[in-house]
């Protein structure tokens, strides 16, 4: 099994940058590879990449050199092993309010010891049971693998402690819009009452030495950045719109100067 590249970086005090992708392609994968991203985010909770096209794009980043990290449809056991047996370097788990689903993730997430992960021979994963014994894919898979949880629901910011003391957690995700949504401020994480929540949240991983994560905008990525973020995405959406409205503005520019 690969290094996880992704887990190097954080070791190393580094950030990682990634792309959320919802539209089942292979092809844009690689084109997050092509333009600089450091990991992708293949999006099948609210997205259309179903199993197939989930282990196409894994493979896809695979090739191309990034990391892939999928978001499983729920935090069910489920839906996370089969992120992880076609290959995924991770999930990004939804709705965790609890360190008692903290603790089911990262089980569903690694073998024995560290956790119950159902284990089974020729997966993708395992390199199909031509690199190495099983015993010795469960090792490298369980130091490999990372785990991010979501903390984006009002219910797990009094949880927040005991989230954080949760042994085998390595990303812990603030999503501002399903808080937000909450908090009854729907689509508004600005809103003060949530801003606070998010940025006390922030504070108490970084000061557990524990690493955040949060979607960012080109805007907002120096002030992610500032507070301590180092697992950031952004989603494919805003990135082609920022350049189809750079585009349009300069051929707009040009063919009014013409005119």
């Amino acid at each position: 099994m690969q290094a996880n590249r992704m887990k190097a970086r954080f070791a190393a005090g580094e950030p990682a940058f990634g792309l959320s992708v919802m539209i089942p392609s292979a092809q844009i994968v690689e084109m997050a590879a092509g333009v600089g991203f450091d990991w992708v985010l293949i999006d099948c909770e609210h997205g259309t990449v179903g199993l197939e096209t989930m282990e196409q794009m894994v493979m896809a980043a695979d090739a191309a050199g990034i990391t892939p990290i999928v978001r499983p449809q729920s935090n069910s056991t489920a839906d996370i092993l089969q992120a992880m047996d076609r290959g995924a370097m991770g999930v990004q788990v939804p709705h965790i309010s609890t360190a008692a689903a903290a603790r089911a993730a990262v089980q569903a997430v690694k073998f024995h010891p560290q956790g119950t992960r159902s284990l089974a021979a020729g997966t993708r994963a395992s390199g199909y049971g031509y690199r190495g014994s099983m015993s010795e894919f469960t090792a490298d898979a369980n130091r490999e693998t990372l785990v991010c949880i979501q903390i984006e629901d009002e219910e797990a910011l009094p949880n927040i402690d005991e989230i954080l003391a949760v042994e085998g957690v390595d990303v812990f995700f603030i999503g501002p819009s399903d808080l937000s949504q909450s908090m009854g401020h729907p689509g508004d994480p600005k809103s003060p009452r949530v801003a606070q929540a998010i940025d006390e949240t922030l504070a108490k991983i970084v000061a557990a030495g524990r690493t955040p994560g949060m979607p960012a905008t080109a805007e907002a990525v120096q002030v992610a950045l500032a507070k301590g973020v180092r697992y950031i995405y952004t989603h494919l959406p805003v990135v082609l719109g920022a350049g189809a409205k750079a585009f349009f503005r300069n051929a707009r520019e040009a063919a009014a100067a013409k005119a």
